[in-house]
């Protein structure tokens, strides 16, 4: 059986950068729960919202969390809006499938615009990247 995290990184990836709706079917429950207040509850609603998607729409997943039943994926979304945003999507976990979803969304502030001088995205890829460039100087693990 697949874990709480591979199931929803593979939810989210099929969703958003393949643009499946078969993975509505494989990983999100019957009775699927949705907090965000401009999708409704049911997977009928995201099987929509993924044919709904605009051409210029991307999806890039980061680090992913989970702890007993839930699991966290830090994202960043294109296409939302007039600049990208970075996602923290929060999914309980039911029989294997997405059984309800909670989400914390803002703009993204580029790093040349932070106090810290730091990202508020980056992909296992990019931390890597950066660290072997020095630029993260033991931030963003």
């Amino acid at each position: 059986m697949e874990d709480i995290k591979q199931i929803a990184l593979r939810a989210l990836t099929g969703a958003f950068i393949d643009r499946d709706s078969t993975v509505v079917k494989r990983y999100f429950a019957p009775d699927y729960i949705q907090h965000n207040p401009a999708i409704p509850n049911g997977p009928a609603a995201i099987a929509a919202f993924i044919a709904g998607l605009s051409k210029d729409f991307s999806y890039e997943p980061g680090m992913a969390v989970a702890e007993g039943d839930l699991v966290m994926v830090h994202g960043r979304y294109v296409g939302f809006g007039p600049k990208p945003m970075i996602a923290v999507d929060i999914f309980r976990v039911a029989n294997g499938k997405l059984a309800e979803h909670w989400d914390v969304l803002q703009e993204e502030v580029p790093a040349s615009a932070t106090a810290s001088g730091n990202p508020m995205f980056h992909t296992p890829e990019r931390r890597a990247v950066s660290r072997r460039k020095g630029l993260l100087a033991g931030r963003c693990k």
